[in-house]
């Protein structure tokens, strides 16, 4: 399984970005989101961005990477300071007539 991670662009390069998040930084393949901008978030798999996203929904991605590092038990996946809030409603959270609207079998 490939796990995407939520980076903000340093500083960019003919067809790369330096981008740092997750406590680290590293240089990045922008061929598939074109030429980025600093300050721009982009999600990365393994040495590549593949998606340009908000800096909202990139901290939906990061509070829901903490929760899942947190619910493994893998204090190594943890940022140094973990939100305590995602920032977002978890389905565990949600109504049956939440769940069945996102499935498309509204009651």
């Amino acid at each position: 399984m490939c796990i995407g991670l939520p980076m903000q662009v340093l500083a960019t390069r003919p067809g790369f970005a330096t981008v740092t998040g997750r406590g680290e930084t590293r240089e990045v393949n922008t061929a598939l989101v074109g030429e980025r901008s600093p300050g721009d978030w982009v999600l990365v798999f393994i040495d590549g961005a593949r998606e340009v996203i908000s800096a909202e929904r990139a901290a939906e991605v990061d509070a829901t990477l903490d929760l899942i590092a947190q619910a493994m038990g893998d204090t190594a996946l943890l940022p140094a300071t973990p939100a305590d809030d995602p920032g977002f409603e978890l389905p565990s959270a949600w109504s049956a007539e939440q769940l069945a609207a996102l499935t498309g079998q509204a009651r």
